[in-house]
């Protein structure tokens, strides 16, 4: 897998064009939630705001029926013409399930920015997987918190029906995440979205447990997606401040990390602050020696964040001086930045 370039263009209020290296496709939603209709197939994409660059992952067609199902891939079926993709016609409107009419209703909606009335549709069409998969982060981007669980759980009990009837007409369906402060991931209409989407409704909900277990989840799918780690990293951090057992767990899954891609570099702070838990702290300044080697395409706040845990680090080496350089560097680059101000005796 490599880098792609992705580049947008602003078009009109909540539309954008998105431009990348195999053509264009056309996003229209808020920021945070977009929906895209384009040429390509599924796909997930992660990137690092302020970047430009995005790390995208396209899930071959040749997969066996079980794995289809475990990745929440559906199986081929007939196709709408472009021009009927959102607006069924009269006689077409009466051969159409109530709940397909509701999901095309919904999408229209959201393409006309109506995101009240495009809910009441979709709301209608949660028997659907993808009606309660576009239900469920529309509600969530609405802070309607509990019912974007009960529409993300429900989604997540049909991964066979994910993206069944989006790609009947012609749509692919992403969204936006935060999977840490640096990173966020476009997911797209699976079973990896839906859960991804079930870890970020949990966090706000203050249900750790089941945010975790989502991951874990997750991980068991896809054992070696990194985003999944990076996420299951800081959440387990978060959770249990303090507790070796978990910091010997995210020791073990940023196991073998390189500084390849930003995400890889983010998954490196979690694995220093991992070490730095268990007194290992030569091991903790190696790992953040590592992720800051390799800056291009890094952003400032990931590099800072990076720069600042080395800090801490070096202070509890007794390395006084090379902490202070890198609180120095730190405070030049922003005052305010944490407590860097009161740790340099300003």
């Amino acid at each position: 897998m490599s880098f792609r370039f992705w580049r947008r263009i602003r078009i009109a209020p909540g539309v954008t064009l998105n431009l990348s290296k195999s053509g264009g496709s056309l996003s229209f939603g808020p920021r945070g939630a977009k929906f895209t209709i384009g040429p390509r197939g599924k796909r997930a994409t992660v990137g690092i705001p302020g970047t430009g660059l995005f790390y995208t992952a396209t899930v071959p067609g040749g997969r066996s029926g079980a794995r289809r199902m475990a990745s929440g891939w559906a199986p081929d079926v007939p196709t709408v013409r472009p021009e009927d993709r959102l607006t069924l016609g009269f006689f077409k409107r009466l051969i159409t399930p109530d709940d397909e009419k509701a999901l095309v209703d919904g999408c229209r909606e959201l393409a006309l920015g109506n995101e009240e009335e495009a809910l009441e549709h979709l709301e209608k069409a949660v028997h659907l997987a993808d009606g309660a998969y576009l239900a469920g982060f529309l509600a969530l981007k609405q802070e309607r918190l509990e019912e974007a669980a009960n529409y993300l759980e429900a989604a997540a009990e049909k991964p066979s029906g994910l993206g069944r009837y989006f790609s009947k007409y012609g749509i692919s369906a992403t969204m936006s995440l935060p999977i840490t402060d640096e990173v966020s991931a476009h997911v797209g209409s699976d079973l990896r979205g839906v859960l991804l989407g079930l870890v970020e409704v949990y966090q706000r909900q203050e249900r750790w447990k089941d945010a975790i277990a989502c991951l874990e989840r997750l991980q068991r799918l896809e054992p070696d997606d990194v985003v999944v780690k990076l996420s299951l990293a800081e959440l387990l951090l978060d959770a249990h401040p303090g507790d070796k057992s978990v910091c010997r767990k995210v020791v073990r899954l940023a196991e073998g990390i390189e500084n390849e891609t930003p995400v890889h570099a983010a998954l490196l702070l979690y694995k220093a602050k991992a070490l730095g838990g268990l007194g290992l702290l030569d091991a903790a300044r190696e790992s953040l020696t590592l992720a800051l080697r390799r800056r291009k395409g890094r952003s400032e706040k990931l590099l800072r964040a990076l720069r600042y845990e080395r800090a801490l680090v070096y202070e509890d080496l007794g390395q006084r001086r090379r902490a202070r350089a890198d609180l120095e560097r730190l405070y030049a680059e922003d005052p305010d930045y944490e407590d860097v101000a009161a740790r340099l005796g300003l």
